[in-house]
């Protein structure tokens, strides 16, 4: 699996404080809590991880034929705006 970052994800893990391990781990061992298969080039998802009890957001496209992920974003969620465990978006 090959991980490519984009210009505004690797700025967000230098704000937020999150390494790039961490969002390996994301990808590999994370929940899928959105699916956004219309997304060009290619089907996006919004994935839930979790590093030392602290929720990542990853949203990423994945490149199947390439066995690529291409991050987008990465983000730790605002405990006002979801519920369910950071899996469900508040109205």
């Amino acid at each position: 699996m090959q991980i490519i970052h984009r210009t505004h994800a690797l700025e967000r893990m230098f704000q937020r404080k999150i390494q790039s391990s961490e969002v390996r781990a994301v990808l590999e061992n994370g929940e899928t809590i959105e699916d956004y298969p219309m997304n060009t080039p290619y089907p996006s998802r919004l994935i839930l991880g979790w590093s030392s009890n602290r929720p990542i957001h990853v949203v990423a496209d994945y490149a199947a034929e390439a066995d690529e992920w291409i991050v987008i974003t990465v983000y730790l969620p605002d405990p006002t705006l979801w519920s369910d465990g950071y899996r469900r978006r508040l109205p």
